[in-house]
């Protein structure tokens, strides 16, 4: 905390200004999985399956969208996004299967501040609780800090959303409030809850998450030994 000339409290002086760029990485490639800027051609065939033809319904509960009742319709949907600069589209590639099995976004991209957002995350199953969903947050959590250089990186979910708010704690972000009454969606009311990381809690976050990626945290059969949290307890 500094003091000005006029004696009030003010924030910490930043001798970095300057203004964050958008995305535009094409690949980001892990040890289980690669996060790909969505493309189409390449990634329609693999989406249209857990977004409409084998969708799991309870999943979309807390979404915004509804699950696409047609091919087309997720087609033109998956066009938007391609061309979408803000929010910018990935999808996420299990190397064990080669198939793309995830897509989220970096969203409500604030390039004056240098904030963003992750969300409109949507997995199939076979891709929930892997390794390569943890690694495909980790990789994107490293390009917004350490090759945009942005300061701040939010998690946000309805209130109701358990599980959601267990993978914002359980990735290493931190509470920070609810807000009431802050969206209506699908004829409901929502209240908000809010998480964030920030360029300050990175290098923690990213030595816990690079420590529960590691091979030597696995055993044969793909069991983890310890957990993010056993981890994050023991430093």
């Amino acid at each position: 905390m500094s003091v000005n000339r006029f004696g009030q409290e003010i924030g910490e002086a930043l001798t970095d200004c300057k203004k964050g760029e958008l995305p535009t990485v094409e690949t980001l490639e892990g040890r289980y999985c690669v996060v790909e800027h969505l493309n189409v051609s390449q990634h329609f065939e693999d989406i249209v399956d857990f977004y409409c033809d084998n969708v799991v319904l309870s999943d979309w509960t807390y979404l915004f969208d509804e699950p696409f009742d047609s091919p087309h319709a997720v087609r033109e949907r998956l066009e938007t996004y391609e061309q979408s600069s803000n929010p910018y589209f990935f999808a996420i590639r299990d190397k064990a299967s080669d198939k793309v099995l995830g897509t989220f976004s970096l969203m409500r991209i604030d390039t004056n501040n240098r904030s963003v957002e992750m969300g409109r995350v949507i997995y199939a199953p076979a891709l929930q609780k892997t390794r390569a969903a943890t690694e495909a947050q980790y990789l994107v959590m490293a390009y917004v800090f350490e090759t945009l250089g942005y300061r701040r990186y939010e998690w946000k979910c309805d209130n109701l959303n358990f599980p959601s708010a267990k993978a914002a704690r359980r990735l290493g972000f931190t509470y920070e409030g609810t807000f009431r009454n802050h969206v209506i969606y699908k004829g409901r009311s929502r209240d908000t809850d809010w998480f964030a990381m920030t360029d300050q809690d990175w290098p923690v976050n990213k030595a816990v998450l690079e420590s529960w990626l590691a091979p030597e945290n696995f055993d044969t059969a793909g069991r983890q030994r310890y957990s993010l949290q056993e981890i994050r307890e023991r430093r």
